[in-house]
């Protein structure tokens, strides 16, 4: 808490040099949407009634994703697997609310920098400021909100799946997860559209951009957060839960084994809460990105209107056709499936993504006319929508392409399994790494190839309505097509860590070994369980859900790299205004600013898994010393102490990356504005790359892992402790590093936007330029905390050379917690075996 006062105190000092400085002429200026009319079918309807009457629909959307809800809730299963997953929710509950106190500790800094910047140097009234505030807050709570209700749905769906799989009908161990996943993005593009038009509509027009403003950085910061402590704790957990296969020849989700419930915890905090945080994030900055492109880049109120009400009426269509592509796919699923014990159980999700991208791209072209047919520009509604639908053609495609890489089936999968057959755990390492660079060299062909056809559809007449960017404008649109079947994508993004805590539930139920629960259940629910085939349906169902798992994050980076390239062209548009911007490659900043980018997403990548690696090499510590081969299960209070060893090294890795995060932004803006540019597109490529190699890498390594243990039967082998240990080596690249990078590379761009207004206001001002004077500390800082993140979260070196492989000294959890000052209270509780 001391360093958190020091940090408070330079932030203060270094700003208030600068305090009396006049306003800045970039306050965006949302056009009043009461002006604007359509004519829709005969009728005429105002721009405002109409974003008002869709919100209620939208409403309506919302309820049904907790009609969904509902219906899980009431889906039967056994008590001893009941009872695992209110354990599970328990201690997800207690994770949560910790990382609730956390982000607001770091609220606490992002809202010093805000009330200096609209206060201080804007000089905006205090109502306005206070404003401001409540939409930051507002879009963090909106991130958490999501996260607490995709944690509070899988938990009810795990234990229902896993009895489900009982009655040996393979198709409900695929519609009970696929149904808490539809809840779960219904319930998140529902609840960010409504809490968007309500500022929209209802905010004073001369505070809607900085409201949206405020409203993106609390989300973006929350999803932040949420996301990389959510991605480190739940590879501490997984690594060392898994390891315990290897050391102790056991059996996944052995009870015995203290950490599986850390695991179960971990699947959702990193695989639930983070996804749901950074989708709500993600869907939010990318509108406010075009909304701010739009304004900045179009002089004509009307057309600003127009605009801005097509892309809402967009989402609002595709919101409730993403519910109605749920139940043709039910209808379909259950006329193909409903007699059969056994299918793939990839396809109905993959058809579910296929029928979404066709009902969304077929309505676009009629929404776009609806709403547009009727400007001067004839062909504007068309070529709109062509560029829409190459980011859904994407949000499909893209799955398709990583399902060669990753899924149980895929050749390159295969490939590994081979390799490490007669290679052992090297070759598997060497053939996930060849895998994850071939997926991000095609994937990122992909992507180049639709944002090509975008470019050249925006410059068939589009340069007369949008202006000289406009191929900028289409870009963002592409990452808007993404996002289109939104609540598809995190659908089956969110079926993983259901199918992922159902085969927990059902080992840690241990309900195979209660004395007559064959007749128990065949009395009290009307059928008589097959539990082999129950534990093959869950196994292969989890292989289902890696699979899906890997396809949606490379589907929310793509979109979090083409949508920064709009905000980032904002900042050049701010940056142009004032003459402050001469962007050459020959130029020695911009050179600069490219190097720096790929520094820091290298620096980032490393960091994450420093914090993995050294809180796993604790978990297991602890977890080797306390496995009690003996015993039936584990003793509760061993679990805790894993949770908690988890949540400490989430917590403390986090606080070091988002100091040095935020303090490299603040350094690099006010540096040079061409240098900060450069530095921004660096984040955004090298990060796609980096984000989606070790993604896919980490895929295949998943999946591997379960073709030697589904399909090969092949557990406690050498080929099975080599799929381990890659498996092991991939968890961290992708449920940690590379799906940061999207929030990463967001509210990187999304700050330094706000950075960059300060920077102006000073330069603007020469005698008032204290730039340099604040950008030097800030990377001074910023290195700092680099530092930490390395080399203060070292494993000691005096643990690695002990011959022996147990725990010497009872205590030496807590010392390696205890070196650092900065890990919040709540988890500074002694950790005892």
């Amino acid at each position: 808490m001391n360093k958190l006062m020091k940090f408070f105190f330079l932030t203060f000092s270094l700003f208030g040099l600068c305090l009396n400085m006049q306003a800045s002429e970039a306050d965006l200026a949302i056009p009043d949407l009461h002006q604007g009319t359509y004519h829709i079918f005969g009728g005429t309807v105002s721009s405002w009634d109409f974003l008002f009457y869709g919100a209620l629909i939208i409403v309506g959307t919302l309820g049904f994703s907790l009609i969904l809800f509902h219906q899980i809730k009431k889906l039967k299963a056994h008590d001893s697997m009941l009872k695992v997953a209110a354990t599970i929710y328990a201690t997800c509950r207690t994770y949560l609310l910790q990382q609730g106190r956390f982000l607001l500790m770091l609220f606490a800094i992002v809202a010093a920098i805000l009330c200096i910047y609209f206060f201080g140097l804007l000089g905006k009234p205090l109502e306005v400021v206070l404003e401001v505030l409540l939409f930051s807050i507002v879009g963090m709570g909106g991130s958490y909100c999501v996260a607490w209700y995709g944690i509070r749905v899988n938990t009810f769906a795990n234990a229902r799946t896993a009895f489900a799989s009982l009655r040996g009908k393979p198709l409900d161990v695929v519609n009970i997860p696929l149904k808490a996943g539809m809840s779960v993005g219904l319930f998140l593009i529902s609840l960010e559209l409504v809490m968007m038009v309500i500022i929209l509509l209802f905010v004073p027009r001369d505070r809607v951009g900085i409201c949206f403003l405020g409203f993106a950085i609390g989300e973006s910061l929350g999803a932040s957060a949420l996301r990389i402590a959510g991605g480190i704790f739940t590879k501490i957990a997984d690594i060392g839960s898994d390891l315990m296969k290897v050391i102790f020849k056991v059996k996944e989700d052995d009870p015995r084994n203290p950490g599986v419930i850390a695991d179960c915890t971990g699947d959702n905090a990193g695989d639930s809460v983070g996804p749901t945080a950074d989708g709500f994030e993600t869907y939010g900055v990318t509108g406010v990105a075009l909304i701010t492109f739009i304004t900045l880049a179009i002089n004509d109120p009307t057309i600003q209107a127009k605009l801005i009400v097509w892309i809402f009426g967009m989402r609002f269509l595709m919101d409730f056709l993403s519910g109605c592509s749920f139940f043709i796919n039910q209808a379909i699923s259950k006329k193909l499936y409903a007699n059969k014990k056994d299918f793939n159980f990839e396809n109905p999700l993959m058809r579910l993504i296929w029928i979404a991208a066709i009902l969304c791209i077929s309505v676009s072209f009629f929404m776009s006319h609806l709403l547009l047919g009727d400007l001067p520009n004839t062909t504007l509604w068309w070529k709109l929508a062509i560029i829409i639908s190459c980011g859904t053609l994407a949000a499909v495609l893209i799955p398709e392409f990583t399902k060669l890489f990753t899924s149980s089936k895929s050749n390159h999968v295969q490939e590994i399994v081979t390799a490490s057959r007669e290679g052992g755990s090297s070759l598997n390492i060497l053939e996930g790494i060849v895998t994850g660079y071939l997926s991000a060299f095609w994937t990122g062909l992909l992507i180049v190839g639709l944002m090509t056809i975008a470019y050249f559809t925006s410059e068939q007449g589009l340069v007369e309505i949008l202006g000289p960017h406009a191929s900028i404008f289409a870009f963002g649109l592409v990452a808007f097509g993404f996002l289109c079947m939104g609540p598809v994508t995190i659908a089956v993004d969110s079926y993983g860590p259901v199918t992922d805590n159902a085969q927990s539930v059902f080992e840690l139920s241990q309900i195979e070994q209660i004395p007559g629960i064959s007749e128990s259940i065949e009395k009290e629910f009307n059928f008589k369980p097959d539990f082999e085939v129950g534990k093959h349906f869950l196994e292969a169902n989890d292989s289902a859900g890696n699979t899906f798992k890997a396809t949606a994050k490379p589907v929310l980076i793509g979109t979090a790299v083409v949508g920064a390239t709009t905000m980032i062209f904002s900042i050049i548009l701010l940056l142009e205004k004032v003459g402050m911007l001469k962007l050459s490659l020959t130029d020695a900043p911009v050179i600069l600013g490219f190097i720096c980018g790929g520094a820091v997403v290298f620096w980032f990548s490393g960091a994450s898994m420093q914090a993995v690696t050294t809180g796993a090499y604790r978990a297991v510590e602890f977890i080797k010393k306390n496995f009690d081969m003996s015993k039936k299960e584990a003793d509760i209070e061993d679990s805790k102490s894993v949770v908690k060893i988890c949540t400490q090294y989430a917590q403390k890795g986090m606080w070091n990356i988002f100091i040095a995060l935020i303090s490299l932004t603040l350094s690099f803006a006010f540096m040079d504005p061409n240098f900060f540019v450069a530095y921004l597109v660096s984040i955004a490529v090298f990060g796609l790359f980096q984000a989606i190699f070790m993604a896919n890498a980490g895929g295949s390594w998943d999946n591997a892992k379960k073709v030697v243990e589904v399909d090969l039967k092949a557990k406690n082998t050498p080929l099975h402790e080599a799929a381990v240990v890659g498996d092991t080596v991939g968890d961290p690249f992708k449920d940690t590093s590379s799906v940061s990078l999207n929030p990463i590379i967001k509210f990187s761009t999304l700050f330094g936007l706000l950075a960059t207004e300060i920077c102006i206001e000073m330069k603007m001002n020469p005698a008032m330029d204290y730039s340099m004077y604040i950008a030097v500390p800030f990377l001074i800082l910023s290195l700092v905390f680099v530092w930490r993140s390395f080399y203060g979260m070292r494993i000691p070196v005096e643990s690695v050379d002990t011959a022996d492989d147990s725990v010497t000294d009872e205590s030496s959890v807590d010392e390696a917690i205890a070196d650092d000052s900065v890990v919040v209270a709540p988890c500074r509780e002694e950790v005892k075996p």
